[in-house]
């Protein structure tokens, strides 16, 4: 059970109990304090430090109940936030390196592409589509109750290729321009580091001089034969309303490459700020 239908069970919960109270115990607890109020009036004049203090009395509620009905409106205000607003992640691993590194702590926009009911991620109100160079995560195809990163290098229609680690979109080869050497401190590691435009956005991309060009791996997924599989590399046809992702860690990505094609009803939010990364608090900012 993911933490959102946990939270939709809280909800649902708490909330019962909050309506209780507000429609039946809290009426009680009123009539009592009035009547306990009134008595006391009758045999002695009332200072407003003993009435408040009798009122209290009554109106408290019991522990079980304070314990259920009072959280329900933070726990509703968090499964709001985290459902059509924005939903924190962490980076488990080195896919997405040099963008965003492993204990990365990140906010991914939940309303970008549209709004989607909650639990059941369907897509009510469309608002827009994920462009090629977004940063987004999505359901993992080949297990749902799985939240994979990736960024966006085709959409429904284009024409990807990858061959000798270079990226064609369309038949354009998309720029990379050399950068300085890389340094992984988690694994002792240099890459080659590219900046790359895609589509006539910038991001940074590393590639392992030592991983070979074609595709280790593939899996038997769904419009498979729209891949086409040689020792340089590959070609994908993405189909309408699909979007092929890859890492910006090229050669250190499990991706579209292999397990193929994200639907648009597996898109969760777009990714776009780093809130914490307790490792290095400089990588806290936003980024493309």
């Amino acid at each position: 059970m993911n933490f959102s239908v946990i939270l939709f069970v809280l909800v649902l919960f708490t909330g019962f109990f909050y309506l209780l109270d507000l429609l039946v115990f809290k009426p009680k607890r009123r009539f009592a304090a009035q009547q306990a109020l009134a008595s006391a009036s009758q045999s002695a004049q009332l200072d407003p430090a003993t009435e408040r203090k009798l009122r209290h009395q009554f109106m408290k509620q019991p522990i079980w109940l304070e314990y259920s009905a009072s959280f329900f409106p933070v726990i509703l205000f968090v499964f709001l936030l985290r459902s059509f607003v924005v939903e924190p992640f962490k980076i488990p691993s080195g896919s997405m390196i040099p963008t965003l590194l492993i204990g990365d702590l990140i906010l991914v926009n939940k309303f970008t592409y549209g709004i989607r009911l909650p639990i059941v991620d369907k897509k009510i109100v469309p608002l827009s589509d994920p462009k090629r160079g977004d940063v987004v995560v999505f359901r993992y195809p080949m297990d749902p109750s799985l939240d994979y990163i990736k960024r966006v290098v085709g959409i429904g229609g284009d024409v990807v290729e990858y061959k000798n680690k270079k990226l064609t979109i369309n038949g354009v080869p998309q720029a990379q321009t050399a950068m300085d050497k890389f340094y992984d401190p988690n694994t002792f590691s240099y890459s080659l580091q590219f900046k790359e435009n895609l589509a006539g956005r910038e991001h940074r991309i590393l590639n392992d001089e030592e991983a070979p060009v074609y595709v280790v791996g593939a899996q038997n997924f769904p419009n498979r034969d729209n891949c086409q599989y040689d020792v340089n590399g590959f070609r994908c046809v993405v189909p309408q309303g699909q979007y092929f992702m890859m890492g910006d860690n090229r050669d250190n990505s499990s991706d579209s490459r292999i397990w193929g094609f994200v639907q648009d009803k597996q898109i969760v939010g777009k990714a776009f700020l780093v809130w914490m990364n307790f490792n290095d608090f400089s990588r806290i900012g936003f980024f493309r």
